[in-house]
């Protein structure tokens, strides 16, 4: 928002980037059952595709102990695997590679537009474990109600983050993610968007 960029996402191109990120996830950095993903970025669509990505190789998103961290320009991680965001319209690369850590940019757009799930996550798989909580993908369904609501997301938790997806994929909605945006802008897009707070 800051830059005024706007990415309308229709649900095949969510798909799409998904699906090229868990082959990445799988492919390049060995991501399955059991893998731990932390995601260090704010209320983002990259956040919404990495959390999607994450559950569909069977991973959980994790706030500590993990295999792999995904950090945005402020390149901050210290896990085995280090991924970096540029948060650059349309998902750019960095203008020079991140020391110590493999470009999303570069990196994920590669890879195929298909994905075949060998090892779908058990409803007792954990989801979420975040701010000394664990959720399974059984517990995180229960907790949400599906909303078929245009819903306005502002820069909060990546659990509250990964709820409001769980919701809108359940009932049929959607998200509109706004970030570094004042009160009047946020307003303004809600007003443009149709979307209702959360």
């Amino acid at each position: 928002m800051a830059t005024g960029e706007r990415v309308e996402l229709s649900t095949t191109t969510t798909a799409n980037w998904v699906a090229k990120t868990s082959n990445f996830l799988v492919d390049d950095l060995d991501a399955g059952p059991g893998t731990r993903i932390r995601i260090g970025l704010p209320s983002h669509w990259l956040t919404t595709v990495w959390i999607l990505s994450a559950w569909n190789v069977g991973a959980s998103v994790v706030d500590h102990a993990a295999d792999i961290g995904l950090s945005g320009p402020d390149l901050v991680a210290d896990e085995p695997h280090r991924v970096a965001a540029s948060l650059r319209p349309l998902g750019g690369r960095f203008p020079q590679p991140p020391e110590g850590f493999l470009d999303l940019g570069a990196e994920v757009p590669g890879h195929g537009d298909h994905f075949m799930a060998l090892d779908l996550p058990e409803p007792s798989t954990a989801a979420l474990d975040l701010d000394g909580t664990t959720s399974t993908h059984a517990e995180l369904l229960a907790s949400v109600v599906p909303d078929a609501a245009r819903r306005l997301v502002v820069p909060g938790s990546i659990r509250r983050d990964a709820e409001l997806i769980t919701a809108a994929c359940l009932g049929g909605g959607s998200l509109v993610i706004v970030a570094s945006a004042t009160p009047e802008q946020i307003s303004r897009v809600a007003a443009q968007e149709g979307a209702e707070d959360q």
